[in-house]
């Protein structure tokens, strides 16, 4: 009952669950291709909700996860630089690579030349946004700060961007607390191990890196091969069969200790995305986003699903739901893109926050 009449779009889901309800967007991207983004995600995602769910009067679910996506469905936040948006992805000659193969002062040079009010919110290290702002004005011959101002202006638009897509939505977030879910995560790993991890990973080294490997064309920083759970094991990888037991063992250990490492940085990373840009959000086109409690499993039932069912009840029957939403407050004054130089350490400093915190120390 719980899954009936629903559609889920999402990129983690078990077997038991696909036989319960229809599922979409599970295995449909190629493992080599590198160039898949958020918004060739969203340009398959918005169809489908528009002309196979709402149209056969059913109610999306979309599940993380990855948040960044989830928010370039709910609002509009992204930049089409394609007068035509494909739902395939991008040839492989992608503008925005070959961009980040130069040097990242050159690159922020030129931006500066093209857009110095973008140039002057990110930082000249940061060469993936610098170079997604060159991309933008190549591709469109608009600055990039000016298309997000335009899409700010818009009704219903706010300082994070344009409106908001779906006005009669709702959030769950199932949060817990830090210690229980880093020893969670922890587990998952471990599980994730004892079910033959090291297997599916020596199999697609195998497949897909050895060859770029030992010509030195491996590249973590794109596609599949930056995903938590591959670059972590690249020692022990390739060094098996080439080194003694006793080393081998050493490695994946490391490797094990790192998946760990990274996927707890990433889970804070998510909540803390959440935060900022669900809960802190500022403007009235905010979805309500409802707390659910998972540090106990034990009390799924009382914490979890009950709560959960009397919000979508209450959602899809046009009620209040009996639960509160979560709001965090905002500060309008804020500025995440402010700069600053440290004198004392030589470094360019990036927002309010960040310079906050440098001071205390």
């Amino acid at each position: 009952q719980v899954y009936k009449g629903l559609d889920i779009i999402t990129n983690k889901v078990s077997p038991q669950e696909q036989r319960l309800c229809r599922h979409h967007m599970i295995s449909f991207v190629d493992p080599l291709v590198s160039n898949y983004t958020v918004v060739d995600f969203r340009d398959k995602a918005v169809p489908l909700i528009s002309f196979h769910i709402f149209a056969r009067d059913k109610i999306p679910i979309v599940v993380g996860g990855t948040n960044y996506y989830i928010e370039s469905l709910l609002w509009k936040v992204l930049i089409n630089t394609k007068e035509k948006p494909s739902t395939a992805p991008r040839p492989a000659s992608d503008r925005k690579v070959e961009l980040e193969q130069l040097d990242g002062a050159e690159l922020h040079r030129r931006l500066s030349q093209v857009d110095p009010e973008m140039a002057a919110k990110l930082h000249p290290h940061d060469k993936r946004k610098v170079a997604r702002s060159l991309q933008v004005f190549e591709e469109t011959g608009i600055p990039h700060s000016e298309i997000l101002h335009r899409q700010q202006e818009e009704e219903g638009g706010g300082p994070l961007g344009g409106p908001l897509k779906y006005p009669h939505s709702c959030i769950l977030w199932l949060h817990a607390d830090q210690a229980a879910l880093d020893a969670r995560l922890e587990r998952r790993v471990d599980d994730m191990v004892a079910a033959g991890l090291l297997e599916e990973l020596r199999d697609f080294h195998r497949r897909y890196n050895q060859e770029k490997v030992a010509e030195n064309r491996q590249d973590y920083q794109h596609g599949i091969f930056q995903s938590i759970g591959f670059k972590e094991f690249h020692e022990y990888l390739v060094s098996e069969g080439n080194c003694s037991p006793e080393t081998s063992a050493l490695l994946l250990e490391k490797g094990i200790q790192a998946l760990k490492q990274v996927t707890k940085r990433y889970a804070r990373r998510q909540n803390k995305w959440v935060r900022n840009r669900f809960l802190k959000r500022p403007g009235p086109n905010v979805p309500p986003v409802y707390g659910l409690e998972v540090s106990d499993l034990q009390r799924w039932e009382e914490d979890v699903l009950k709560p959960a069912l009397e919000i979508v009840e209450s959602f899809i029957q046009g009620r209040e739901p009996p639960a509160e939403p979560l709001r965090m407050e905002h500060d309008e004054k804020e500025n995440k893109r402010s700069h600053r130089v440290c004198e004392l350490c030589d470094r360019l400093i990036i927002g309010d926050r960040e310079w906050a915190g440098r001071a205390r120390t």
